[in-house]
């Protein structure tokens, strides 16, 4: 069964999951509304993980969001997390003001999901709330001096390059000297996307050269991102899974393919496929 499941209109669909079972959109649908918690967060994640993008899956989704009852020791709120993860996933934008509203969630990672949902669903009417948000560790346009670590800056600086708020280009700047590198590496990324300026792809070139693999990890997914075309040898030679360097080059070459007519391909796009098929 193809898990993509665009344009579902009979609700009575079954779709295997990862365990070998199935479930229906009406059993998805029911189960947000259970009273077992586990059941409730399962099926936000089927609807997302799917792509169920049936009125009735948004609707039930956004009310999700609003949550109360699956609350953890600490104050999280996991099906509230879960919903928002699926709404970017399902690209209907009328989850937009509820995402943003999420936005003020005391739940670090509800902030989280929902800045990654918004960044999916590509609308810049969030981007107010978004620089609101980076505001938080920033005093004019510098870093306040006792680093921040309260917000998800990473998600938040990669949604304003993917929505290209190039108005807001200085406020990003100044995260490329933020203590945590994960974060330094987002705003590097953000900065090619809102400039163009090669030196924000260079930076995240030498990055690829780090000792933690994690990070390395975390460059090729920015340098696929953004498609940075000089990066290509760079990421074929990167101590990293080949899964990764393919994941991150496909990245690359779809940049390339976007600019070139159907029935040409670009030396940097060959160059990229040969690369491809070396980690084959």
């Amino acid at each position: 069964m193809n898990p993509s499941l665009e344009n579902i209109k009979d609700l009575s669909v079954t779709v295997d999951n990862a365990d070998g079972g199935s479930l229906t959109v009406e059993q998805a649908l029911a189960n947000l509304e259970s009273a077992d918690l586990g059941l409730r967060f399962y099926a936000a994640w089927w609807l997302g993980r799917f792509r169920i993008n049936e009125p009735a899956a948004v609707t039930a989704l956004i009310k999700a969001l609003e949550d109360e009852a699956d609350r953890t020791p600490e104050g999280g709120y996991p099906l509230r997390r879960n919903a928002a993860r699926a709404l970017g996933k399902l690209g209907d934008r009328q989850a937009v003001s509820p995402l943003i509203k999420c936005l003020d969630c005391s739940d670090f990672y509800v902030r989280e999901a929902a800045v990654q949902s918004l960044e999916m669903l590509g609308d810049p009417v969030c981007i107010p709330a978004l620089i609101k948000l980076l505001a938080v560790g920033l005093q004019g346009e510098q870093l306040i001096s006792q680093p921040d670590l309260s917000q998800p800056y990473d998600a938040i600086l990669e949604a304003l390059g993917t929505l290209r708020a190039t108005e807001f280009a200085p406020l990003v700047k100044a995260f490329l000297e933020h203590p945590i590198e994960l974060v330094q590496y987002s705003a590097a990324r953000a900065m090619y996307q809102l400039t163009q300026e090669p030196v924000y792809g260079e930076r995240l070139v030498k990055a690829l050269a780090g000792e933690k693999l994690q990070l390395r990890r975390a460059v090729l997914a920015d340098l696929g991102a953004i498609g940075y075309l000089p990066a290509a040898d760079a990421i074929a030679q990167t101590l990293a899974e080949n899964s990764l360097k393919l994941i991150s080059l496909k990245g690359l070459l779809e940049h390339q393919v976007n600019h070139i007519t159907p029935s040409t391909f670009s030396e940097g796009a060959i160059k990229v496929i040969n690369l491809m098929d070396s980690l084959l």
